[in-house]
């Protein structure tokens, strides 16, 4: 099945390759959002349990997907990736800082970013969202690498990675498809509406996928700071958002196996795999 797949990718641009890919995630978090046509809520431990798994991918990604790559690719130097990784983090502090949202579990006023007149559901997508830009710039990254492989056997690893990067980012998307859905439809949306809101915070990462695909083809001397941008990016989310989250309703032991476990699977994936 693996080597079917890697055919399968092998015979697109990398560009191509990218849009499949977070494609792919944008998908896992409409399926995430599913379950509201079924119910009209979520047991909480499982949920922070599902934060908690987000967040150990992230973490596991950021390091074996990016940021190890980015001083390979840079000869062993530190200063590219530490410069491309605090940059990320910087960047998604001022999106944080600017783009109205509110996190799931508080209250409309409590929201973040410059004040709007936006609607609770608007800014429940708004924060998912800055989840999904680094997570799609990520993968974009990883698959635009593979313009700059120096042989056949380089690319096949880029390749795996990127798919393996993929599919870990796509199953921490179930979570936060379902994370906008289900406080939506309890407070009475209508489960067709409430599917299309939680839907609708995936949306972006094809965008940044390509984006970034596109960045590094055109700047090869970029990579090495891409892949630490993003991975920075991915860490301020995390730290910032989803372990904060992932605790805040007293199930801290849920939301901790939930990060070994999701920082395992990432490992998998990736050792494994690429």
């Amino acid at each position: 099945m693996e080597q079917h797949l890697l055919e399968f990718i092998q015979q697109y641009h990398p560009v191509t390759q990218a849009l499949i890919a977070t494609l792919f995630t944008w998908f896992v978090t409409a399926a995430g959002a599913a379950p509201v046509f079924f119910a009209r809520s979520l047991n909480q431990k499982a949920m922070d349990g599902a934060l908690g798994m987000a967040a150990g991918v992230m973490i596991a990604a950021s390091f074996w997907s990016l940021l190890a790559p980015a001083i390979e690719l840079s000869g062993g130097a530190w200063m590219p990736a530490t410069v491309g990784f605090l940059a990320g983090g910087l960047f998604l502090y001022l999106v944080d800082k600017i783009l109205p949202h509110l996190h799931p579990g508080l209250e409309t006023p409590q929201a973040e970013g410059i004040k709007t007149s936006w609607q609770r559901s608007v800014l429940l997508v708004s924060a998912v969202t800055l989840h999904n830009i680094p997570e799609g710039l990520a993968v974009g990254v990883a698959f635009g690498a593979v313009a700059h492989a120096a042989d056949a056997v380089a690319e096949r690893q880029l390749i795996v990675g990127g798919i393996a990067l993929a599919i870990g980012i796509g199953l921490q998307n179930f979570p936060e498809g379902l994370a906008v859905a289900m406080p939506l439809r309890r407070e009475g949306m209508g489960r067709f509406k409430a599917f299309m809101f939680g839907q609708a915070s995936g949306l972006v990462e094809p965008m940044a996928g390509v984006l970034g695909a596109w960045l590094v083809l055109s700047m090869e001397l970029l990579l090495p700071y891409a892949l630490a941008f993003a991975a920075g990016a991915m860490i301020f989310v995390v730290v910032e958002e989803l372990v904060p989250e992932s605790q805040r309703n007293r199930h801290n032991d849920f939301a901790t196996v939930g990060a070994l476990v999701g920082f395992a699977v990432m490992m998998i994936l990736d050792v494994a795999l690429g």
